[in-house]
């Protein structure tokens, strides 16, 4: 073949770093935002954290620039993407009407927006009482209030040790096996796997490091949480069984059944899970009636001592948005807004930003020059790309609450089928950028606290030809099963034939499926004893 040149014509899509920036953001989590914004404060000298809002005018903006139409946007940026952060136009200045974000055009920003959502009862009555607000008069949430003084498992166990009588060695072999228990308070390892795990000189140490061991691990058994150093369940199990048969007389009459206990905390545990009555009994010599009555005392313990212990404050949630109840009866709005202990307030440093505008470096200082003024620009962009993030935010969790607001008076039952397309429909944004919005994202209501993507759920058909909520029909199967017999526990047979007389379409492995989502066990291993 014969060498030439063609041309040839093609679009494609170009994600500048603005737009890329952007994306980022919208998807961190509050802890990832705040980490990010404390990387960024550390690397770009021109962003500084604003006590006051900072003017418009100060670089250059004034505050009438008009919205950003979704063609302009698109040209700017490119492609489809682009369409996903069309800014909001001004709301008509009315009490009913949507306030809109302010923000002070990516120079600096720490607006309140709130939206105002009117409750519609025509479908559930006017006259619907609304629950009541856990949030304080400004539905401000202070983390801070939230957390909680934490104490670790070691740490009480080492406050107990210190008034044992014990020797240098085996106070020290104590503190080396609370250290080796895992979050549950079990030691998983054996003493001799402990032992050896010290690289003894020869056997006769080793020998003396097992039998320092052993004086420890008794005494580590008798430590609170009763259970604590057990090696496997069954253990912990028959530690709380023997701690209970020392605190009761030896004449009481839960001896007898403490007894059957610890005899069934002394076979395989898949029996007792099991609920396998006749096999306990005849491996435990007891009657029927005594293993059930010793099946009852075990399930008052605790499987896991290290429960209480556990970090709670890892799971403490600083919601986002807030959602407020306003006006009551059939005057009752929800309004939405951004959570103000989330919202950053940076601005541009107008100091350096003035120094270096009024310095153009030639020569040799041009390239510092430019490089200053892309680290300027980055400031910006930055600023308004965290603004954009929680416009959007605001945005979507509005439409949210308006498409349900009968949660919000009637709870999770009155749940409406919900799709991430309808809101992308809605807001003109694309499909992913919802998802990104509602994932790790957290808003704080009159009900609770509740991820964006709980308010999402697909549709079930129904009789009258409507749809319901697979939140909602969550919702119903945890009320038939909190309303069951505890001798006689619904099958998911029987709550799929009770969905249908509700008139909602649910098959049995769907019904499966929604239990076993809700953590709810079986109906056999739901059985009271």
């Amino acid at each position: 073949m014969k060498p030439g040149l063609s041309l040839r014509v093609s679009q494609h899509l170009a994600l500048t770093p603005q737009l890329q920036q952007s994306i980022r953001l919208l998807q961190l989590s509050t802890l990832e935002l705040s980490q990010e914004i404390g990387q960024m404060l550390d690397d770009n000298p021109f962003l500084e954290v604003s006590e006051e809002s900072s003017e418009r005018e100060e670089f250059g903006l004034d505050q009438g620039d008009a919205p950003v139409a979704p063609a302009e946007r698109e040209a700017e940026m490119g492609a489809s993407v682009a369409q996903d952060y069309v800014s909001v136009p001004d709301a008509p200045s009315n009490d009913d009407s949507v306030t809109p974000l302010t923000a002070e055009d990516g120079q600096s920003w720490d607006g309140d927006g709130t939206q105002e959502i009117a409750a519609d009862d025509g479908e559930w009555g006017g006259d619907a009482k609304a629950h009541g607000n856990n949030l304080d008069s400004d539905g401000d949430v202070d983390a801070g209030e939230l957390a909680r003084t934490h104490e670790t498992l070691q740490a009480h166990l080492h406050a107990q040790a210190l008034a044992t009588r014990l020797g240098d060695e085996d106070r020290v072999a104590l503190r080396f096996l609370i250290e080796s228990l895992n979050e549950d308070g079990y030691l998983e390892d054996s003493l001799e796997e402990l032992a050896a795990s010290l690289s003894p000189a020869d056997d006769e140490e080793l020998e003396q490091l097992q039998h320092h061991f052993r004086i420890a691990l008794i005494t580590l058994k008798g430590f609170d949480p009763v259970g604590v150093g057990a090696s496997d369940l069954g253990e912990c199990l028959r530690l709380q069984v023997q701690a209970l048969q020392r605190a009761l007389p030896a004449d009481d009459a839960q001896q007898e059944p403490l007894a059957v206990a610890m005899r069934i905390c002394s076979q395989p545990m898949d029996l007792l899970a099991r609920r396998d009555v006749r096999k306990l009994s005849q491996l435990c010599g007891a009657s029927d009636a005594a293993i059930r009555d010793a099946m009852v005392l075990i399930a008052r313990l605790e499987p896991k001592p290290g429960r209480r212990f556990v970090n709670v404050e890892r799971n403490i949630i600083v919601p986002d948005v807030l959602v407020v109840q306003v006006g009551s009866g059939a005057n009752v709005r929800f309004r939405a807004r951004i959570n103000p202990q989330v919202m950053p307030r940076l601005r541009v440093h107008d100091i350096y930003a003035n120094a270096l505008r009024q310095h153009r470096g030639s020569g040799s200082d041009a390239s510092n020059y430019a490089a200053l003024q892309q680290r300027l620009q980055e400031a910006r962009w930055f600023i308004k790309n965290i603004q954009q993030r929680f416009d959007t935010i605001l945005r979507v969790s509005t439409a949210i609450v308006e498409r349900q607001k009968n949660f919000f008076l009637h709870g999770v039952l009155a749940m409406r089928p919900l799709v991430l397309r309808e809101i992308a429909d809605e807001l003109g944004l694309h499909e992913s950028t919802i998802s990104r919005v509602t994932t790790a994202k957290y808003m704080a209501t009159p009900l609770g606290t509740f991820e964006l993507k709980y308010f999402f759920g697909s549709a079930l058909g129904t009789e009258s030809g409507g749809n319901a909520s697979s939140t909602a029909v969550r919702a119903l199967i945890k009320q038939f099963i909190d309303a069951e017999s505890p001798k006689k526990p619904l099958s998911d047979n029987q709550l799929s034939e009770m969905l249908k007389e509700q008139g909602i379409a649910c098959a049995r492995r769907t019904v499966a499926k929604y239990r076993e989502g809700l953590r709810i066990a079986p109906a056999n291993l739901r059985r009271a004893l």
